[in-house]
């Protein structure tokens, strides 16, 4: 049988975190979304994800999180089967190199 449970992706500071989520709200704070009953994979003894780990050491012992909206990039609603737990990521954000290089002007 599947458990649905939210996908969460959203920047916080200059990275981009994938969380999982049993529970998403619209929070009594103003612009933010609470977040409840956070997922994540089982730990391995042979293979070591320090994305993984990352989340792990930032949300540890967090019961409920407020993240801004302005941060959130998407929420997706998905089925995970019971005796597995997904697991989250974390990415670095891309930043353009700032200046024009050129391409898309007209040329004369």
């Amino acid at each position: 049988m599947a458990k649905t449970c939210y996908k969460i992706i959203f920047y916080n500071q200059d990275e981009i975190f994938e969380i999982y989520a049993g529970h998403v709200y619209p929070s009594e704070m103003f612009g933010f979304l609470e977040v409840e009953s956070l997922t994540f994979g089982e730990r391995s003894q042979v293979l070591v994800d320090p994305s993984q780990e990352k989340l792990r050491n930032e949300f540890d012992g967090v019961l409920r999180t407020y993240i801004p909206m302005n941060a959130v990039i998407r929420i997706d609603e998905v089925e995970a089967a019971e005796n597995a737990r997904p697991m989250g990521r974390v990415k670095s954000a891309v930043t353009p190199f700032p200046g024009s290089s050129g391409h898309g002007r007209k040329r004369d």
